[in-house]
């Protein structure tokens, strides 16, 4: 299966987005170049929200990072992932970024493939907030094969 049918399967919705403040999802030669994509859930990790929450937050954010690479290049086929850059609306004492930001990478991986196109290098960072108070914010850089 391509990337398109896996992320449809695994029931990402691909939907027409009108023209916002900012730029969604840049192509830039041949490369795709993301804005921070924000999740539904808002809160702070280790002071309220689990750690799987978060999990599920950055899950949450590919995949609007997804609908919007969509939109510019007009399927997910055809491309490599190269950066997901993950930030975690933390307390002080929360260490489990990464853990987080796993879900970002994860479904990723399910897409592009964990050894193939989706295999990623990746920041997990934490901060003391986030716009809007969301839980995490995610970014990506995509490279077009074709």
């Amino acid at each position: 299966m391509t990337p398109q049918q896996i992320a449809e399967q695994l029931g990402i919705k691909f939907e027409k987005q009108s023209v916002t403040y900012l730029n969604l999802c840049v192509k830039s030669g041949n490369q795709l170049m993301t804005s921070g994509h924000v999740s539904t859930l808002k809160g702070k990790l280790g002071a309220g929200l689990t750690t799987e929450e978060g999990y599920a937050a950055a899950r949450d954010c590919v995949a609007k990072i997804l609908n919007s690479v969509w939109n510019v290049h007009g399927t997910l086929d055809g491309l490599r992932v190269l950066k997901l850059f993950g930030c975690v609306n933390s307390a002080p004492d929360f260490i489990e970024h990464h853990l987080v930001i796993n879900g970002a990478s994860d479904l990723i991986h399910e897409v592009f493939g964990k050894t193939t196109d989706g295999y990623h290098a990746r920041s997990a960072l934490g901060f003391s907030s986030l716009p809007t108070g969301v839980a995490v914010e995610v970014e990506a850089v995509f490279e077009i094969k074709d």
